[in-house]
């Protein structure tokens, strides 16, 4: 399988992206921790890449495609497209993912399910750049709310009352 195809997969099965964000993304949005670890950015706090996915993604960031072309040497997306200055077209990454046997869609929302399993929405939501209601809504229609968790205590508004 061709590197390109695996991070393509890696976006839409891992992190649960739209082919309209994973487009956009570009090698500013792949960043070292000062642990050495892979983070990309699709939100904030920035989303760590585990290992093995790091080596892949990092191998596509050194050897993307369409970078050959007088057009296209100097492009900063992750999928640099065939025009120059674009990236590659979604119907492209669409096509991409087909040929694998990844339908876009189902894969995706079972990957957003699977996280909201293991995390708060809002916690998800800011991590893949989400909505923070669309999380929450996606959670209550699979019975993941996390209504128990514990959030971080707020402070009080009214100052506490004195015994008489």
């Amino acid at each position: 399988m061709e590197t390109t195809d695996r991070v393509l997969a890696l976006f839409v099965l891992l992190y649960a992206q739209p082919l309209t964000r994973i487009q956009q993304l570009t090698v500013d949005d792949i960043t070292t921790g000062e642990d050495a670890q892979l983070l990309v950015r699709l939100g904030d706090p920035l989303t760590p890449i585990p290992a093995p996915f790091d080596r892949i993604i990092r191998a596509h960031v050194t050897a993307r495609r369409n970078q050959m072309t007088a057009a296209n040497q100097t492009s900063r997306w992750l999928f640099p497209g065939r025009a120059s200055g674009q990236p590659m077209h979604t119907t492209s990454l669409r096509l991409r993912l087909r040929n694998l046997g990844i339908p876009n869609l189902t894969n995706r929302s079972r990957a957003i399910r699977e996280l909201l399993r293991q995390a708060p929405p809002s916690i998800v939501a800011g991590m893949l750049g989400y909505s923070a209601s669309g999380t929450e809504k996606i959670a209550t229609e699979y019975g993941t709310t996390w209504q128990h968790y514990a959030a971080p205590a707020r402070e009080s508004r009214r100052p506490p009352r004195l015994a008489d």
